[in-house]
């Protein structure tokens, strides 16, 4: 006899047997960081990395496994009832533990050192010099997009789209982000991270920094040369062809670590029209504070400090702390169990306010919507980290152009009936303002 399949809508399957040891290895590998950081757990260098790094990547890609062995396709298996990723107490545990991490790192990180003493074989062979908290960190965002990011192609593999970008973005944060860095620092060049500029590594134009760099001769000259480019240049023109999911879905390793890490928490942003009106706010008002702050450094820098005198770092310092460190990093990335993984690259990012500037007023890129087609499963709304809420779009047949969006097209992935397509085209009529109402009374052409 068959068994009988339950259509209850109130049941949902629950993880396998290798899902099971896998989330029991990252969160041994976790315990493991902490007794270890802490020292209450005093073992080899080597024999900590393994047990942090090497179970936690090991207990990730077990977890992910299965993904593969699944038919093809997204499937909104338990993910509003599982209690890691709806807002239950072990979101908030690891919400914490990531919020702790961060604010260690930032003004504590002498506390890390017994996990700096472990990583620093690696960093004497990659960069012949002793680790220190900012190599440790490197490596653990380096880890933690590769393998999660393996996770990701699995469970959004039937996209081409999408193995293609995550791909991309797991290449440029090893290459440009990690690896590149590394080297340089083994030729005793300037560290330079050439995956980031102004104004998201906002101190890459200040006037100290540039002379410092061109102080370095050839390959200094270069790097500034090459963030002037990629800043004044590079960004309108592949913004105005592309969006700006250029950057910030391929190459941006904050938007990478948003959606590999962060990609189990993706619904949980707020989709609220109050939410939009916050995020309008405060991203760019923090584009705002760091073009000030760079316009008075270089204005103190030209009149030799005689006009403004300290103000000018105080600003620089200001920013570093209230910007860099609490938003992007303590709020930005530990409270992706709580606010989903995009908060930082939602409401602060002043690189994401200049591109979606560019990409709101004059770019080919829009999501062009088919509202005949809609279902309104509202699957696209949910799992639009941005908070944008593409059903209503959809609804309407109106094309999707928002500063906001990132163009990560897990929407047009997740939606069963094709209704979505990322494109760039022609800039004209790419904002229709006859769109399609589909009602309870029947369908209506808005003319």
């Amino acid at each position: 006899m068959n068994e009988a399949i339950s259509m209850s809508l109130a049941e949902h399957p629950k993880g396998g047997l290798l899902q099971k040891i896998g989330i029991a290895l990252l969160t041994l590998s976790l315990i493991f960081f902490i007794l270890i950081s802490i020292n209450g757990l005093s073992v080899a260098g080597v024999v900590a990395l393994l047990l942090t790094f090497g179970i936690g990547s090991l207990g990730g890609i077990i977890y992910s496994i299965p993904l593969f062995r699944e038919k093809a396709g997204i499937k909104n298996n338990h993910i509003m009832f599982d209690r890691m990723t709806a807002r239950g107490i072990p979101a908030f545990a690891f919400g914490i533990f990531l919020t702790g991490f961060y604010v260690l790192l930032y003004w504590f990180p002498y506390t890390l050192s017994s996990m700096i003493k472990a990583i620093d074989p690696v960093s004497r062979y990659l960069r012949n010099e002793s680790a220190d908290h900012w190599f440790l960190y490197g490596a653990m965002y380096t880890v933690a997009i590769l393998v999660m990011g393996i996770r990701f192609i699995a469970k959004y593999r039937h996209s081409r789209y999408q193995v293609i970008r995550t791909i991309s973005v797991m290449f440029f944060q090893l290459g440009f982000a990690f690896l590149i860095p590394a080297f340089l620092k083994l030729l005793n060049q300037p560290e330079f991270y050439f995956s980031y500029f102004w104004p998201l590594k906002y101190n890459y134009l200040f006037p100290d920094d540039i002379a410092g760099l061109i102080s370095k001769g050839g390959i200094g000259i270069f790097m500034v040369f090459w963030g002037a480019v990629l800043t004044f240049i590079a960004t309108p023109i592949l913004t105005y062809k592309y969006g700006k999911r250029w950057y910030c879905s391929w190459v941006c390793g904050c938007g990478g670590l948003a959606e590999t890490m962060g990609d189990p928490y993706r619904q949980l942003s707020n989709k609220s029209v109050k939410a939009w009106k916050v995020e309008r706010i405060t991203i760019y008002s923090v584009l705002v504070f760091i073009t000030v702050t760079t316009a008075l450094l270089w204005l103190n820098s030209a009149y030799n400090g005689e006009v403004l005198g300290g103000i000018s770092g105080v600003f620089s310092q200001w920013y570093g702390f209230f910007i860099g460190s609490i938003f992007a990093g303590v709020i930005g990335t530990g409270f992706y169990p709580i606010f989903g993984g995009r908060v930082w690259c939602r409401f602060g990012c002043p690189m994401a306010a200049v591109l979606g500037i560019i990409q709101r007023f004059k770019s080919r890129f829009r999501i062009t919507t088919n509202g005949g087609q809609c279902i309104s499963c509202g699957n696209c709304s949910t799992y639009c980290e941005m908070g944008i809420d593409v059903r209503w779009y959809a609804q309407r047949g109106q094309n999707i152009v928002r500063a906001s969006c990132v163009g990560c097209g897990v929407c047009s992935s997740v939606c069963p009936r094709g209704v979505l397509n990322l494109e760039n085209l022609d800039t004209k009529d790419r904002i229709n303002d006859n769109p399609i109402i589909l009602g309870n009374k029947g369908i209506e052409v808005k003319l």
